[in-house]
């Protein structure tokens, strides 16, 4: 085990997949000498070369598309949008072909294919470079979606993805790459896809949350603590599939349940947790299920409106005392 920061385990995931096997390639803006954003991928072109790694234009559309047609033919292909905002210029090839092309053949064509991007705000990117759009993807079915919060995390669920036979998309908070964890050097460490993780276990309240919230959680659950309330925090990971089975036992345990994402609650991945909990258990309940995020406004760009927009340690707190409340 070293402790390493969050980029560079993404990296080595990469780099171990790509020696492991010959069908992976690496393609999109500034993949060569550059490193990609975030110099992710910075060493990867100088070990592996033009022959594996492949610099893209700006076409978002146009390179994903190639990223289907290569994973369909027998490539494993790993493609980067420098931006998760960005997608938006993809969807078509990924929604339209991407996702569906396996369930339209009947099985008889595989897009073995990872797209692998950053997200989120706390760095004032403005409202451009700051969205969270897992809420958006794992909407649609054929569409796997990822997001770990600690380093060793990130390395296996990348792992697992590159070996997956269907599209997945990584989404890699920013804040994360410069976070050090505990990583394994062992190259057949994977993390399942469809594994929520308990990060803080305890027995007053969930919080059921993802990517860089869940340290701004356990923040909260080591403040709470102080004052007699004690948090469990329960890392999704995986966003689709979505470990079902690991929210309801957990909130059965507590009885009350923060769902807390950095994005807009409405219309979200935690509607879908909440609903989830309310379907299925709702006599557990000591109090209804609470959804946290961002206020409904493009992320600003000034750094004290955007901490004013997006979840914080306080408002968190505040959430859970008012589940403990009677």
């Amino acid at each position: 085990m070293k402790k390493i920061y969050g980029n560079l385990a993404i990296s080595q995931a990469i780099e171990e997949e790509m020696l492991r096997d010959d069908k992976v390639v690496l393609i999109g803006h500034d993949q060569g000498r550059y490193g990609g954003s975030f110099g992710v991928t910075q060493t990867v072109y100088d070990r592996f070369g033009s022959e594996r790694v492949f610099d893209m234009p700006i076409s978002e559309g146009g390179f994903t598309g190639l990223a289907v047609g290569a994973a369909i033919t027998g490539l494993r292909p790993i493609m980067e949008v420098q931006f998760n905002d960005w997608i938006t210029l993809a969807m078509d090839q990924l929604v339209n072909n991407g996702s569906i092309l396996k369930y339209m053949t009947g099985g008889a064509i595989s897009v073995p294919m990872v797209l692998r991007t950053n997200c989120g705000g706390y760095l004032a990117g403005a409202a451009q470079h700051s969205k969270m759009m897992e809420s958006i993807l794992a909407y649609f079915p054929g569409l796997k979606v990822v997001m770990g919060s600690t380093p060793a995390d990130m390395k296996g669920l990348m792992k697992a993805a590159i070996r997956d036979n269907n599209p997945v998309i990584c989404l890699e908070h920013k804040k994360l790459y410069a976070m050090r964890g505990e990583v394994t050097d062992d190259p057949a460490y994977i993390v399942p896809i469809g594994k929520a993780d308990v990060k803080n276990p305890g027995t007053d309240v969930t919080i059921i949350t993802y990517s860089y919230e869940v340290h701004m959680a356990l923040r909260a659950a080591k403040e709470l603590a102080e004052e007699g309330i004690s948090v469990e925090v329960l890392d999704l990971r995986s966003i689709r599939p979505l470990d079902k089975d690991a929210i309801l036992e957990s909130v059965s345990k507590t009885g009350r349940a923060l769902c807390l994402t950095e994005g807009y609650a409405p219309f979200s991945v935690m509607s879908e947790v909440s609903a989830t909990i309310a379907e299925t258990i709702p006599t557990v309940l000591k109090k209804p299920v609470v959804r946290l995020g961002a206020k409904d406004c493009p992320i600003p760009y000034s750094p004290v409106l955007e901490e004013f927009v997006l979840p914080s340690v306080e408002s968190i707190k505040d959430a859970v005392r008012n589940l403990m409340s009677e």
